[in-house]
């Protein structure tokens, strides 16, 4: 199969070449005499860590940046992108990391916005209809054209990105860290629809870190480091350690070794909470009950959309419960240990005070202030205290300068200006970095974390897990919610899986096999 699609068109013409291309921001070279060439009808990795230049590269051949230095060439001749409008002329589409849709307009108007048919300026909706569903149902699409982009999934977002591209009749396709929102079984229906447009003679740029994905749909692969080019590989001759060694210049150790959970006093206790729904006007936690000790892992485990978001919210204070209660253990500004008592009507500062520390779901919404600069967003659940703030109430500038380099070394975020760089202007993996840095720095007794490795690389992702196994043999509590089955299954001490709304099962890590967690995840299966 793979070997087929390679072929098309013929092994030695390339669809794009990207030659000799350096980008450069302030105090940072993105991209440094990087050279990529796309073959017809394959589908092309670009692998690299968090900041590695990889968006920036594609970002080139899309015209969202003009390059200091090199050519891009399509079907062997030399061409100069301007802009996005110059980039779809040539046929070149981009679904990018962050989905361009306007959230009030319909799937519909959203594929259509900017190529409308008309005729002397009266808009042929019907026709374009007809175009995108035949265009859904040739590449198993499935999609509601009149919903709303606000009111469908991140899956669905997605899916409607691809028919922009397709509407436009877009032969190369740029899939940008497609995955890193998806759920396990939307990745697989992905994989599909691209291994679909590859046998249709479309090329695909397909950026991503995660090797599993990579190896199992790509079929060469070009692997960046710090803005340098390392090499290409074919995917059926190399090995998921070869990339990762490649990648990040080490090796990775894919299971963080960590010793047996001796579990202490109950140190954050659920009892019977209700959370209301977004999405609807019933409710998203029904009568939910747990606790997290001293010195464990305990993960919540499903799919996206059964709960665990509004469970979060209720837990952290960013929604109000329903009904039921929540109590913590934490401590006092003067560091002594407070014995299990009732949050349940705390404000956010006075949990985040006591002991509570929240890696979010949503790194934008939540987790950053994207126009503050990396050092800002480091204390903002900080300055007020007298390290960072006079008695006077000015902010003590030297003293957060040191904290957020200091951060930056531990945590190894990378970002143009160190700790004056905008949040917004840094790669989605640093920006994730800083968010753990933060949180983790805080000494939590009990450390909320959502989705904490969602887009970082394999590097990374080996950081992570490493912290938040210290801070369970630390003696503090961790509650983390995931997606991933792979980081439910190494990191958890006990496993609770959630299904609509409900905790349904508590199967054991030690002795549960993916399978069956797939069946508790689906509700084909109850305690």
């Amino acid at each position: 199969m793979q070997a087929n699609r390679a072929a098309v068109g013929g092994s030695s013409e390339y669809a794009i070449e990207m030659l000799n291309i350096t980008k450069r921001f302030p105090g940072i070279v993105a991209n440094d005499n990087i050279t990529l060439r796309l073959k017809k009808g394959e589908i092309h990795a670009l692998l690299g860590e968090n900041g590695a230049g990889k968006s920036t590269l594609m970002s080139v051949l899309f015209g969202l940046y003009q390059p200091e230095e090199g050519v891009i060439k399509k079907d062997g001749r030399e061409v100069k992108i301007n802009d996005p409008n110059d980039a779809n002329a040539l046929g070149i589409g981009m679904v990018h990391q962050h989905f361009k849709l306007v959230e009030i307009f319909s799937v519909l108007d959203n594929i259509i916005l900017g190529v409308e048919p008309n005729t002397a300026g009266f808009l042929k909706k019907n026709e374009a209809r007809e175009k995108v569903v035949a265009l859904s149902e040739k590449y198993g699409l499935r999609i509601d054209p009149d919903a709303k982009i606000a009111d469908i999934t991140v899956g669905m977002q997605q899916r409607t990105e691809i028919l922009k591209m397709l509407y436009r009749d877009n032969e190369i396709l740029i899939f940008d860290e497609p995955t890193a929102v998806l759920t396990p079984q939307e990745i697989d229906e992905l994989m599909q629809i691209m291994r679909n447009l590859a046998a249709e003679g479309k090329s695909i740029l397909f950026i991503s870190h995660k090797l599993n994905e990579i190896l199992s749909v790509a079929d060469r692969c070009t692997v960046l480091r710090k803005g340098k080019y390392i090499g290409t590989v074919d995917i059926p001759s190399t090995t998921k350690e070869e990339l990762s060694r490649m990648m990040v210049g080490r090796d990775v150790e894919f299971v963080v070794p960590k010793k047996e959970a001796t579990p202490g006093e109950v140190l954050f206790k659920a009892e019977n909470i209700s959370v209301a729904s977004k999405a609807h006007k019933g409710l998203a936690v029904k009568n939910v009950s747990f606790e997290v000790r001293a010195g464990e892992i305990v993960c919540i485990a499903g799919i996206d959309g059964n709960g665990q978001t509004e469970l979060v919210y209720g837990i952290t204070g960013l929604e109000p419960l329903e009904s039921g209660k929540l109590f913590m253990a934490g401590r006092d500004k003067n560091g002594n240990d407070i014995p299990l008592s009732e949050i349940t009507h705390l404000p956010i500062r006075k949990r985040s005070k006591l002991g509570m520390s929240h890696i979010p779901e949503d790194r934008h919404k939540h987790g950053l202030v994207l126009d503050y600069s990396l050092e800002y967003n480091f204390i903002l659940q900080t300055y007020f205290e007298p390290r960072f703030t006079s008695g006077a109430g000015f902010l003590k500038s030297k003293s957060i300068r040191e904290y957020a380099d200091k951060l930056i070394e531990q945590f190894d975020v990378r970002s143009g200006q160190g700790a004056i760089t905008t949040a917004r202007s840094m790669s989605g993996g640093n920006q994730q970095k800083a968010i753990i840095a933060r949180e983790v720095d805080k000494r939590p007794k009990l450390l909320v974390a959502v989705q904490p490795a969602r887009g970082l690389d394999v590097g990374a992702i080996e950081g992570v897990h490493r912290r938040l196994i210290e801070q369970r043999d630390a003696g503090n509590a961790v509650l983390l919610i995931s997606l991933e089955l792979d980081e439910v299954m190494n990191l958890s001490d006990r496993i609770l899986v959630m299904y609509e709304g409900e905790i349904v099962g508590h199967p054991d890590p030690k002795t549960t096999t993916v399978q069956e967690l797939g069946l508790y995840m689906a509700g084909a299966k109850r305690e």
